[in-house]
């Protein structure tokens, strides 16, 4: 009932579509924050640095004083009085700095004037309000303190509305005092700067720039310091001086207005907005800064480790020691399971090639899942007396396999699927290993047939690079969590011990191979047992198969998540093998996505070269690795070349697939079986060598 129940269950379940709608709103999200972030750190639209001045500041504004308002367009200078200091501070609030030089302007009663950039202002909204609130003077440096001359129009446009934004949410005021960026005394305001200067006076704003160093404070002066420590004993020695009588803000010192302009309630909800965008696009941006370079860390952690774990294994299976025990060979009869749904296009190469295997005692089952085509008649009319077709409803594959467990007569079950083509002596490598006792199941090596195309090819690196280097390290670590469905043998009593072949999870074979572990059972690889499978075709076939797999593997893991509190092989197994799946094939493809964009983003304003030059060395290290498996397992290296363009389609249609499936199952959504289309390509390679560098012996 159970297992009915699952199927119906199966049948009517629909994938989630919603999310992909939220991926999409979510990366322009990403990087349109990677953008601002870059914009005020001047990566994107750069204003770093001035540009020279082509011409001097009016012959007026040179000989007048530091303040400077507009009026009809004509400037008009102003300066402090005798025996009067404005302080005035460029930058921040800085969080160390500012708290200090207000508490040292509180003892000596003194008020002073705070040009703050409005990303700063954004960032420590409280200290914008303290300088407020103990009653002195705010001004802007504008948002990130770029040279104004140098910005383009939008570029100061927003400089300035942006930090009138940013005063509005911290401080609920508009301020109408300006400090210019990368200036001092008046006659810095030349050439494109005066242009600007000229600009920001149009639209109402009070020039403020600083008298000239050598003036002496008893004649009034107005003296620019940053917010570090620095400003801090400049200060206090200004503040001692006995030749001051006030210290005061800008305004206050040239006898005009407060610059202070309150805001009403939107104004100030959209500073508050600003403010919040601010600190979720900061934190957002350090997260994934850590993202990437955790993910690069553990990138290179992984190939670093699966050539020292394939390297172990090659020494093992090559090392005769001393001493050791001889197995014997195994000669058992097997029993091949061969489940197939509508696969007469490979059902007859998969049966041929298993007949012609140099391992005689076979009996073949071809268990025909309710196929509405020919399989099961081709299946039967190959007229061997080892061939037996069972013919069921379809039930899906578990079922499949478990009916034709049922119908074994032999104690070494081979399971593979109908569209692999076996070498002839595939079956007998691949038994080798049972003959170690605590040994249930065998790995074989699948390799990809139909590799004459792109796509092909990078699916063959894939099985050679990801799927069998991985498997020589779970050996060796002794926690394989998949035998493939393609090519596996079996311990019989191993197979009944766990309740047969379980259709709980779409990924059977995963399931089925943690449940052994838990059971107590060991599982190997057999890299020199070779089939040949037929790979998917199209970008939508490929789609199709890998989200039914990592569908099913997240459902295998989740079913034997209690594995890693287990003792002995099981809690072994679930330790390293599920921690190992987890980490490199659910959470970091998750994260995908978010690399891309940041890589995107450093081609766009980084520097072309020093992105490309990341994006070449990780590549050279997955070459340099592919090249090692592509060796251990007796390929030639020419496929090296389809390496680079697998990463710009094939890895984002993974961790697509990845997103995807993870959504699919924290939904509770059942996904139905997606058969692929089949060619009967399989067998495309059968004949060639395949030279391993050195025979394997267990």
């Amino acid at each position: 009932m159970r297992r009915r129940a699952n199927r119906a269950r199966h049948r009517r379940s629909r994938d989630p579509r919603g999310h992909w709608l939220l991926l999409i709103m979510v990366l322009p999200v990403m990087f349109g924050a990677l953008l601002f972030e870059g914009w005020t750190t001047h990566e994107v639209d750069a204003a770093k640095t001035r540009k020279d001045c082509a011409g001097p500041v009016p012959r007026s504004v040179d000989k007048g004083g530091p303040v400077l308002r507009f009026h009809d367009g004509k400037p008009v200078s102003s300066s402090v009085p005798a025996r009067t200091v404005a302080l005035t501070y460029d930058g921040g609030p800085d969080p160390v700095w500012t708290p200090r030089l207000l508490d040292l302007l509180r003892e000596h009663h003194a008020h002073a004037t705070f040009f703050l950039r409005g990303a700063e202002a954004a960032q420590h909204p409280d200290l914008v309000r303290r300088i407020k609130a103990e009653g002195h003077e705010i001004g802007s440096n504008t948002y990130t303190g770029a040279a104004m001359g140098a910005s383009s129009p939008l570029r100061a446009s927003l400089e300035l509305s942006l930090t009138q934004q940013a005063l509005a949410g911290s401080a609920g005021i508009h301020t109408k005092l300006l400090r210019m960026p990368q200036t001092t005394a008046v006659d810095t305001l030349c050439g494109a700067e005066w242009k600007a200067a000229e600009k920001a006076g149009a639209e109402g704003y009070t020039l403020v720039a600083a008298d000239r160093w050598y003036r002496n404070p008893s004649q009034g002066v107005i003296r620019q310091f940053g917010q570090n420590s620095l400003a801090y004993l400049g200060s206090k020695e200004l503040l001692d001086n006995p030749k001051v009588d006030r210290f005061t803000t800008v305004t206050a010192g040239v006898h005009r207005p407060s610059p202070d302009v309150p805001v009403s309630a939107v104004e100030r909800w959209s500073g508050t907005a600003l403010i919040w965008a601010k600190a979720l696009g900061h934190a957002f941006i350090s997260a994934m800064a850590w993202v990437l370079a955790v993910a690069g860390g553990l990138g290179l952690l992984r190939l670093a480790s699966l050539v020292v774990f394939a390297r172990t294994h090659v020494r093992r299976l090559t090392r005769i020691r001393p001493g050791a025990t001889w197995l014997r060979e195994v000669t058992d009869p097997v029993t091949v399971l061969v489940p197939a749904y509508n696969e007469e296009a490979g059902i007859e190469s998969t049966v041929r090639s298993l007949l012609a295997s140099t391992h005689r005692h076979l009996q073949v089952i071809v268990i025909d899942d309710g196929s509405t085509d020919r399989t099961a008649d081709l299946a039967a009319r190959i007229g061997d007396p080892r061939v037996e077709v069972i013919r069921q409803t379809n039930a899906g594959k578990a079922a499949a396999l478990n009916t034709g467990l049922a119908h074994a007569r032999y104690g070494i079950i081979v399971m593979v699927d109908a569209d692999t083509v076996f070498e002839p002596d595939a079956v007998h490598h691949l038994i080798q290993p049972l003959a170690h006792p605590a040994v249930g199941a065998v790995s074989g090596n699948t390799k990809v047939g139909n590799r004459s195309r792109l796509l092909g090819r990078w699916q063959h690196l894939e099985y050679v690079f990801g799927f069998n280097l991985d498997r020589r390290m779970f050996e060796v670590l002794e926690c394989m969590p998949t035998v493939p469905g393609a090519i596996g043998a079996f311990r019989r009593d191993a197979l009944m011990g766990v309740g047969g072949v379980s259709e709980d999870t779409l990924a059977e074979d995963t399931d089925l191979t943690m449940a052994l572990w838990q059971a107590g059972w060991r599982v190997v690889y057999e890299e020199s047992a070779i089939a040949w499978t037929e790979v998917p075709t199209s970008l939508r076939q490929l789609w199709r198969q890998r989200y039914r797999w990592c569908y099913g593997t997240i459902q295998a893991m989740w079913k034997h998540r209690r594995a890693v509190v287990k003792l002995g092989p099981a809690g072994r197994s679930g330790r390293r093998g599920l921690s190992y799946l987890v980490l490199f094939q659910v959470a970091l493809p998750l994260f995908a996505p978010v690399v891309d964009v940041f890589a995107l983003y450093g081609l766009l304003f980084l520097g072309p070269w020093q992105s490309a030059g990341v994006w070449c060395g990780f590549l050279l290290v997955q070459l340099l690795c592919a090249g090692y498996a592509l060796r251990l397992d007796g390929e030639k290296l020419r496929s090296l070349w389809a390496m680079p363009l697998q990463l710009f389609v094939y890895r984002q249609l993974m961790y697509l697939v990845v997103i995807q499936s993870v959504v699919a199952f924290l939904l509770g959504t059942r996904l139905k079986w997606h058969r692929m289309h089949r060619s009967g390509t399989a067998g495309q390679q059968i004949g060639q060598p395949v030279a391993y560098p050195s025979p394997p012996s267990r």
